[in-house]
């Protein structure tokens, strides 16, 4: 079925339930981010791929919310389609809840599949309705019903993750999480996002691409914890291990079944933005629920020595791969020089390179690496005008082929059992011109800025990010997404709530406290013609101390040249050269001595002062 008859199919469905509205999040079961093949509901009733966004049908109508990240990428997705685009945060663009206002009618029924919306989602969807004397339908998945080739729910071994990489012990962290419990007066805990229990129980799996997760939710009570997943993908000794502690496995869709059967009288702790709606809604009447972000939130975010360890030894071997794969890059670049062309070809098999082969070939740099275990996020390999696209992903129809004169764009990462790495480098493929290279420094002065910030204890990204953002807005530029987020350890490589963002959004960002990491990654974006972005992943380290308060600083944990090719020198003050000159002084003295001899030679070209 093409997209116009899938939402005939979607219509003809709502008829029958007396549906007026449908809602179709992009969220799975468990409000992840990136959701497996399986959830992609919202991908198949509107055709747009992007991880982020909201579909809303009617009798007559379809739109899709998305953010800036996005607006390029689902303007040409939808194209055809009938599917309007709600850009959403701009001027004049009517939000979901106001669209809803409007075309919801009187004593309407707005649907959705509540497992897909967290409790706050719900509650405004049920909100909406009640404005208009209508009601929610939350428990019939319409698009399940239309879907005839819907992929199978994965079935991914789970594994352990040893404390020499972790460290800390499961029961230290259960100990953790039930002393908070306390704090809160709370008796139960139920817990459904998927990276909160991995970090929990020290567990790890493959049930979401690029993210090492397992499909599951737990209630956790002062002496137990039902762990709700599928027991086909979880080994002997990972029962072992869970039992020991009195982890007790049970069938993945008994949660609700549970849920509906805690005893009268009990408090319940839940996260509101991290619980779904259904489950909300099976809540028993006697049970006290106490909404608070989960614990392990932050838990998680603030590393532990050991995992900082591990996380450097990964960025390294990140580093080598990624200086490896920028070197074999200009080298194909510069014999595309003698090409008439200008097409650049790869040295071994002598073939147009493409933006595709371009992202492969740096993947499998990467894998040449010892414990690495694969990428962390889909790829992004933009060249020349895909740039301009946020979250560009090359397919095999806009696969375009690399020529010298203008830009690639990569922004990439792995998992390593050391920790995860995410990466942004913009690099040169020839002579690029004077505006190019000027919108690169710009984005170059941004990043080194920011990553070279001292600032008081107790600030957060919000209050940082105009760091980055000024030298943009003192050209009267900006850049439509946030400046930096939080990185998981073998999680989710984008981990809330930390982030770098001047627009606080319904959860304030926590302030940055030692051992955060948190990525720095400015760009522009200059649609039809080039996209520039440099990410470094940042550690916050404690400073000194002294009458005026408590300081805190940066460390880069990236350690990757920024490309000279696209710098202008000049165009920096004279503190950022010698940021940008101390930096590359680090990348040659810790990446050089894994490097061949010619390799070695040109990082010390590509580091040298300016």
């Amino acid at each position: 079925m093409n997209i116009s008859d899938r939402l005939t199919a979607l219509r003809h469905e709502m008829e029958r339930e007396n549906i007026d509205i449908y809602i179709v999040p992009t969220d799975d079961y468990h409000q992840s981010e990136y959701v497996g093949d399986y959830f992609k509901c919202r991908q198949f009733i509107t055709g747009f791929t992007g991880s982020a966004g909201t579909a809303a049908v009617t009798m007559d109508k379809a739109g899709l919310w998305t953010d800036g990240r996005y607006f390029i990428q689902a303007e040409q997705e939808l194209s055809g389609s009938g599917i309007t685009l709600y850009r959403s945060g701009e001027p004049g663009v009517d939000t979901l809840d106001e669209f809803l206002a409007k075309e919801l009618p009187e004593g309407g029924v707005i649907g959705f599949d509540g497992r897909t919306a967290d409790v706050n989602t719900g509650k405004r969807f049920a909100m909406a309705a009640v404005k208009k004397k209508g009601t929610v339908s939350y428990r019939k998945d319409l698009i399940g019903r239309i879907w005839s080739d819907r992929p199978c729910l994965p079935k991914e071994r789970v594994w352990l993750l040893e404390e020499k990489y972790c460290g800390e012990s499961r029961n230290s962290k259960l100990e953790r999480v039930r002393r908070k419990m306390k704090d809160f007066s709370a008796d139960v805990h139920l817990l459904s996002s998927l990276d909160d229990i991995a970090w929990l129980l020290n567990i790890r799996g493959g049930d979401i691409a690029y993210c090492p997760l397992v499909l599951s939710y737990l209630l956790l009570f002062e002496d137990h914890a039902e762990l709700f997943a599928d027991a086909d993908k979880f080994p002997e000794n990972v029962c072992h291990s869970l039992s020991d502690h009195n982890v007790i496995l049970k069938p993945y869709d008994e949660i609700y079944t549970a849920v509906c059967g805690l005893p009268s009288g009990i408090t319940l702790l839940i996260d509101p933005e991290r619980v779904n709606y259904t489950l909300y809604k099976s809540i028993p009447e006697g049970i006290k629920t106490v909404a608070k972000e989960n614990p392990e939130v932050l838990m998680k975010c603030m590393k532990n020595d050991t995992e900082i360890g591990n996380i450097r030894n990964a960025h390294i071997k990140d580093a080598v791969a990624h200086t490896k794969f920028m070197y074999w890059l200009k080298t194909a670049s510069e014999a595309g020089s003698r090409c008439d062309a200008g097409i650049i070809k790869d040295p071994q098999t002598n073939t147009p390179l493409t933006e595709i082969s371009a992202s492969d070939k740096l993947e499998a740099f990467r894998a040449e690496q010892e414990g690495y275990l694969g990428a962390g996020f889909a790829p992004i390999s933009a060249f020349g005008s895909h740039g301009a696209i946020v979250h560009y992903s090359a397919s095999p129809e806009s696969d375009a082929v690399l020529t010298r004169g203008k830009m690639l764009l990569t922004d990439t990462g792995g998992h390593y059992r050391e920790g995860s790495t995410d990466i942004t480098r913009t690099v040169a493929l020839g002579e690029i011109s004077k505006k190019e290279k000027e919108d690169f420094t710009l984005v170059a002065r941004a990043m080194l800025r920011l990553m070279n910030a001292a600032f008081l204890h107790g600030c957060s990204g919000a209050n940082l990010d105009c760091i980055a953002r000024e030298v943009f807005w003192k050209e009267h530029v900006n850049f439509n997404h946030g400046t930096g987020h939080g990185v998981g350890y073998l999680l989710n490589v984008h981990e809330a709530p930390v982030n770098f963002r001047w627009k606080e959004g319904a959860s304030p960002a926590p302030a940055l406290e030692r051992n955060m990491i948190i990525s720095d990654e400015p760009g522009l974006y200059i649609e039809g013609s080039h996209g520039i972005r440099l990410e470094n992943i940042l550690l916050v380290c404690e400073d000194e101390e002294n009458e005026y308060g408590r300081f805190m600083h940066f460390e880069p944990l990236t350690y990757v040249p920024i490309d000279l090719d696209a710098l202008l020198p000049e165009r920096m003050t004279a503190e950022e050269r010698i940021m940008l000159n101390r930096y590359h002084s680090e990348v040659y003295k810790k990446v050089s001595p894994y490097l061949n001899e010619k390799e070695r030679i040109w990082l010390k070209q590509y580091t040298r002062p300016v």
